[in-house]
């Protein structure tokens, strides 16, 4: 405690010499609370009002889910900052309801072939590093085989899901490659590495758009889906949560690709370029981002929580470990000044809400892609989707040694 203590006070040390105009106490905090404690925040409220409904039970509605999964991540992140053991046994309690003795999975089935299916793997991992189970590491090894006969594009993309056969979404970059990096790290399979590089480059090449420096949220090799255009295969919109997911999958994996590897740098690059292209549409007024990123005049357009959160998240990340510039330390904070002022909302009783959520969105099954569509999916409040991208914000602008207050 006493070390956690003291880099903290020399953290904070550091921040007051090089913002000579800082004035308040803690030039990290956003409406008068640092980023860790409105993690906090959150994770407390997001708990209280789930309770115990993430628990598979028979008869009940809990599924294998990859937000959920991104939410139980998020806390046992949040737990290495600020320890709680409300947030290691939530994540147990509701991951390890799912995961049998013989690590078979309740509700997964692998010939749906769903990368989503493959996001929770990473609480899974998380949590076999915690408790030492092995039903967590058959879990996990289960997950990590479907990789392997996973339906692939001619140049070897996973297809989303065997139900949107020849596609690539930005979606399943998040959802399948941190953990499969992570996989290969812990349980030395270096040709994962490889793999998991060329489903990156292969979401760069068929997704990004030059002249917007944004990436679209899907591709159709056989350029036959209604939503697809004839000539590139490409969804016509920029939707702000799919191009999050791509940010946070980028830095994410680089936190296990070797520092050797001979794409690393590629990644790296394929990051810093995302980085740069959503930052020119960060909204100068409230540093959120629009639900359809590029088109914030149109009518019907409204600034979204989750992709604001996991732009920010990833920003501060890339600050932090050194891939982005110091300059999109301003853009983090300004973002995240932005969600805390504009989107969080106390309930009277001390309970908070992560507010303007975009519900849902996909492509294909009567879902065109038009900015229509996106604009008309249901907005909510305290999807989880947000609120883990939201948590892990707040840790990596804790660390930032400089932030733009208010």
């Amino acid at each position: 405690m006493q070390k956690i203590f003291a880099r903290r006070l020399l953290l904070a040390f550091a921040a007051l010499a090089l913002v000579s105009c800082a004035t308040a106490k803690d030039p990290k905090e956003f409406s008068g609370a640092t980023p860790l404690q409105w993690s906090q925040r959150l994770a407390g409220s997001e708990m209280a009002r789930l309770g115990d409904s993430l628990v598979w039970k028979p008869g009940g509605k809990a599924k294998w889910d990859y937000a959920a999964g991104l939410f139980e991540l998020s806390l046992l992140k949040l737990d290495r900052q600020a320890p709680d053991p409300r947030y290691v046994s939530f994540a147990e309690n509701a991951i390890g309801s799912f995961v049998a003795p013989d690590g078979s999975i309740q509700g997964y089935n692998v010939s749906e072939y769903q990368l989503d299916a493959i996001n929770s793997g990473r609480t899974v991992l998380a949590l076999w590093q915690l408790t030492h189970e092995a039903r967590f590491q058959k879990a996990a090894a289960l997950l990590r085989k479907q990789l392997d006969t996973q339906p692939r594009t001619a140049d070897g993309g996973f297809w989303h899901k065997q139900r949107y056969p020849h596609q690539m979404w930005l979606d399943g970059l998040y959802m399948a490659s941190p953990f499969y990096a992570e996989y290969g790290k812990l349980f030395d399979e270096p040709a994962d590495f490889d793999d998991v590089a060329k489903q990156i480059r292969l979401a760069d090449e068929h997704t990004y758009d030059p002249a917007t420096g944004l990436f679209y949220h899907g591709w159709d090799e056989t350029k036959s889906q209604p939503w697809a255009n004839p000539t590139t295969g490409c969804s016509s919109n920029f939707w702000g949560r799919a191009i999050g997911w791509y940010a946070m999958a980028l830095v994410d994996t680089l936190d296990f690709l070797p520092t050797n590897h001979p794409a690393r740098s590629t990644v790296v690059a394929t990051f810093q370029k995302l980085c740069a292209g959503v930052a020119k549409y960060q909204d100068p007024q409230t540093g959120l981002w629009w639900q359809v990123v590029d088109q914030s005049q149109r009518p019907g357009n409204y600034l979204e929580a989750t992709a604001s959160s996991m732009f920010v998240y990833a920003m501060a990340k890339g600050v932090n470990r050194g891939y982005l510039s110091r300059d999109y330390a301003a853009v983090a904070a300004k973002g995240y000044d932005g969600i805390v002022h504009n989107l969080l909302k106390e309930d009277g009783n001390g309970r908070w809400s992560l507010t303007q959520c975009c519900s849902v969105a996909g492509l294909g099954y009567g879902r065109n892609g038009s900015f229509g569509y996106y604009v008309k999916e249901p907005v909510v409040d305290n999807d989880l989707k947000g609120i883990g991208p939201f948590i892990l914000a707040g840790i990596e602008m804790e660390r930032l040694a400089v932030v733009k207050h208010r």
